[in-house]
């Protein structure tokens, strides 16, 4: 839990820098959208079927995919069997998400938008999907209107991931060095995980989902030297637009740097896919 025990205030980065970064997120993950598909983890299907057991939901339910990006959680709860709307800020995201939907031969309702478009008017969902978007958004603010748009005995799912710290993943932490040397240290959102805030419990104790369960899975696969610098190439802080003309620097910075971990250029991952379903006490 985050040692902030007030979860509508920031630690170390104030509300306008807060706004800001989501702003400037936004407009970077445009040209992130090549690199986001390809390069970035995807949540296993037998995390999102876990998911599913464990919120009740049964076909035909509705669910939102909220800052949807390329359809990862859409499409995977699709799949399921859900009626799936995705939203997202982005419009050449939505495309990506609506080509991969097609190509998984499933349904899905695109709707652009993001948080500062919910209203109460929506839905009801059963469930509401969010991956690796809840950050950017105005928490409080999101969690009321999702009260408002999620039935009774529904709830919402955070989802996220992380790289224990095991010798496999050394390369984890060169990739997070270059980066920070690249800017990445300064990003609000960034210094805010850094100030303890990054963690989801509070906005949620705070608001009406307050029955908390965790599931994850952990995964291990192979990386090329190729993989990480496109994996970093669709985070929005190291984005070709955030980085502008220092991009093929950082590229190339990064390539070095890990192929003095690995001359060949070959990497292990290790890494935990986790969601977090809150909702309201029965």
């Amino acid at each position: 839990m985050s040692r902030s025990d007030n979860p509508k205030k920031s630690v170390g980065v104030s509300q306008s820098d807060q706004q800001k970064s989501r702003q400037d997120g936004e407009s970077r993950f445009r040209s992130t959208v090549a690199y986001y598909d390809r390069y970035r983890l995807d949540y296993p299907q037998r995390l999102l079927a876990r998911v599913a057991t464990l919120a009740g939901l049964k076909s035909g339910d509705p669910v939102l995919d909220l800052g949807t990006g390329t359809g990862m959680l859409a499409i995977g709860f699709a799949r399921l069997g859900m009626a799936v709307t995705a939203m997202d800020p982005e419009p050449d995201m939505l495309a990506a998400a609506a080509q991969q939907a097609k190509a998984a031969g499933v349904i899905v309702n695109f709707r652009e938008g993001g948080s500062a478009d919910l209203h109460p008017g929506m839905g009801p969902y059963r469930l509401v999907t969010m991956g690796r978007s809840f950050h950017w958004m105005d928490r409080p603010a999101t969690l009321d209107l999702l009260d408002k748009i999620i039935l009774p005995g529904g709830g919402l799912v955070l989802f996220h991931d992380a790289h224990p710290p095991v010798d496999e993943n050394g390369w984890f932490k060169t990739l997070r060095a270059v980066q920070d040397r690249f800017g990445r240290s300064t990003a609000p959102h960034i210094a805010e995980r850094r100030g303890g805030h990054r963690r989801y419990e509070p906005f949620l104790f705070a608001s009406a989902f307050t029955q908390l369960d965790g599931l994850s899975v952990t995964v291990r696969q192979a990386l090329a030297a190729d993989d990480i610098v496109g994996r970093a190439f669709s985070m929005s802080t190291c984005s070709r637009e955030a980085l502008g003309s220092r991009a093929e620097e950082f590229a190339a910075a990064l390539d070095r740097a890990l192929r003095e971990l690995s001359p060949d250029g070959t990497f292990t991952e290790v890494a935990e896919l986790v969601g977090l379903l809150a909702r309201r006490p029965q």
